[in-house]
């Protein structure tokens, strides 16, 4: 079988972009969520639902989940930049925002976790095997507490884009990886947040797994200078929604990382 270029990728996003578009120009309705079944994404052939969820109940799921509140998550753990000896390498950065509920409101003292590649775009997994190089000085994972504001904020650095076995030459857009968990673990959603301009944007099949342009673009962070600090990091700035109409995409479980 001939391996999959990038060509053949892209012709499969475009046209299934011009069906989803067809069917927006028809009366249908606008999707803020991914194809389950996207072809060019293609190990979500095999993995996407294809039956019913189950109903469980929550509370027995939780009476053998840990819980996590306020005094167990260290201020710290915010600032991925300090848990080694030395300091890591990369373009150190600022990453702040809200998480707030479909009305605006702000979701108050809130589990907020990230995690990430390094620079280089290489994960602390065994199953990242790419030849990049790791970095001694960070792992890639950290938690915070929103305020009562709903605010959240990390110091780390910028991730680098990395190549996974989609297809020939395939490359994800550098991203950070978010979870928000609610009062509970049963209520975890996860998502992803990208950074301006980036040039792998048209060719990622899972980014491009969400039709919509607008649903897209809110997965996106901006540059915001009143958050970089002189001297010091670069800011960015990225909320997250959690209903409504300009919700954020969460993924569903058991997504590629």
């Amino acid at each position: 079988m001939t391996p999959l270029t990038q060509a053949d990728i892209s012709a499969e996003i475009a046209e299934r972009h011009a069906y989803y578009d067809s069917r927006v120009a028809a009366g249908a309705a606008r999707l803020d969520s991914p194809l389950l079944d996207f072809a060019p994404y293609r190990s979500s052939i095999l993995r996407h639902p294809t039956k019913n969820p189950r109903l469980v109940d929550p509370e027995t799921i939780e009476l053998v989940s840990p819980a996590f509140g306020q005094r167990d998550v260290a201020a710290v753990e915010s600032d991925l930049t300090v848990q080694h000896s030395g300091e890591p390498l990369g373009e150190r950065m600022t990453v702040s925002g809200r998480v707030l509920d479909g009305e605006g409101r702000p979701v108050r003292h809130q589990l907020v976790e990230i995690w990430q590649a390094n620079s280089s775009g290489r994960y602390i997994h065994q199953r990242d095997q790419h030849p990049a190089p790791l970095d001694p000085n960070f792992t890639g994972a950290g938690r915070c507490i929103t305020d009562d504001d709903g605010g959240y904020s990390f110091t780390t650095v910028k991730p680098g884009a990395y190549p996974w076995k989609n297809h020939v030459n395939a490359w994800r857009p550098a991203h950070i990886h978010f979870s928000v968990f609610g009062t509970a673990f049963t209520q975890r959603l996860v998502t992803q947040m990208y950074f301006p301009n980036d040039p792998l944007f048209p060719l990622d099949p899972i980014y491009q797994s969400i039709p919509d342009q607008a649903a897209r673009d809110r997965l996106v962070s901006r540059y915001d200078h009143e958050s970089s600090v002189s001297e010091w990091s670069l800011g960015y700035r990225w909320d997250i929604v959690l209903t409504g109409a300009r919700a954020t995409w969460f993924e569903p479980d058991g997504s590629e990382a």
